[in-house]
């Protein structure tokens, strides 16, 4: 049975493409309230569970309900930026939310006012009068983002959402994101910018091949998949010998830091003192595994503990 308190619901769902299989027996939850990434290498099957979430396509098997009901069933709660644009080009901005608006319930007089308060607060209020096709692309995906969200939906999908942001208005719509779901929204997006759901998530679900590796609170997934980590930065020309007790990492680009991972029955105190005594360095620090270091693993074919 379906959770009363989820948000999302999907059991058993598998959806297939002629031989191609994209999303194999997948179960999720989207608790209510909840603020989860949706994270996954290119075809993993992560746009294809949003489409299937949102009645675009259907499940060949299994059963997905959407606040308790189907998408359609309940689209004036949803509000969802697609991966594709879907602006009328010709049409100015102004005209394009209202007519969003109006799509979603609201009056005339309503998606103006909320377009024109949520441009503002995208620091994009100069757009209302110019057509879509003038705007560029980051500025577009701004107006895409209004579209979802002028209504004041409950659950927001967004499917890359930083998509053509440089990084100043990628942290702009990050702080607005942890604004809506401060406000009590459910919230599911999709991205490749892992450092960003590493910050903004409470929850992560990854996907690879259209199979589920990983589901559950970032806390909890820092906590399962805690790996010490040392960070060595050498001096010029200096090099690192074999340190007992720990292994080198994969090779990072030139600059970075020789990342030593510690073996679990070994002190990193001691170890940081082994490497210090054994060649000329910059620094030395200890770090827990990022959500690239855990995504990285889990794809590359490691297994959760």
């Amino acid at each position: 049975m379906p959770d009363p308190a989820a948000t999302i619901s999907i059991q058993g769902v598998t959806k297939r493409f002629g031989e191609i299989t994209a999303v194999r027996d997948l179960d999720l939850t989207v608790p209510q309230g909840s603020l989860i990434g949706f994270l996954g290498p290119n075809g993993a099957g992560k746009s294809t569970t949003i489409r299937m979430i949102m009645s675009i396509i259907y499940a060949d098997e299994g059963r997905i309900e959407v606040l308790d009901r189907s998408a359609l069933d309940a689209k004036d709660r949803i509000g969802y930026l697609p991966e594709e644009r879907g602006l009328y080009r010709r049409m100015r901005v102004r005209a394009f939310l209202r007519y969003i608006g109006r799509l979603k319930g609201m009056s005339r007089a309503a998606a103006d006012a909320s377009a024109a308060s949520w441009l503002e607060r995208l620091e994009l209020p100069e757009a209302l009068p110019r057509r879509c096709e003038e705007l560029s692309k980051g500025q577009q995906q701004k107006v895409q983002f209004v579209a979802a969200v002028l209504h004041e939906p409950d659950l927001i999908v967004l499917d890359e959402p930083f998509s053509g942001l440089d990084p100043v208005n990628a942290a702009l719509l990050s702080r607005v994101i942890r604004e809506l779901h401060d406000e009590g929204r459910t919230i599911v997006f999709s991205t490749h910018i892992l450092h960003q759901a590493e910050q903004l998530c409470d929850r992560i679900f990854l996907i690879d091949r259209g199979v589920k590796l990983l589901d559950d609170d970032i806390d909890d997934i820092r906590a399962r998949f805690r790996e010490r980590i040392i960070n060595v930065e050498l001096a010029a020309d200096a090099t690192l010998p074999p340190i007992p007790g720990t292994r080198v990492g994969e090779p990072k680009e030139n600059g970075d830091p020789l990342e030593l991972h510690v073996d679990d029955d070994v002190d990193e105190q001691s170890v940081m003192r082994s490497v210090i005594e054994a060649a000329p360095v910059r620094s030395v620090s200890l770090r827990e595994p990022s959500l690239d270091d855990i995504f990285t693993r889990l794809v590359t074919g490691g297994h959760a503990p």
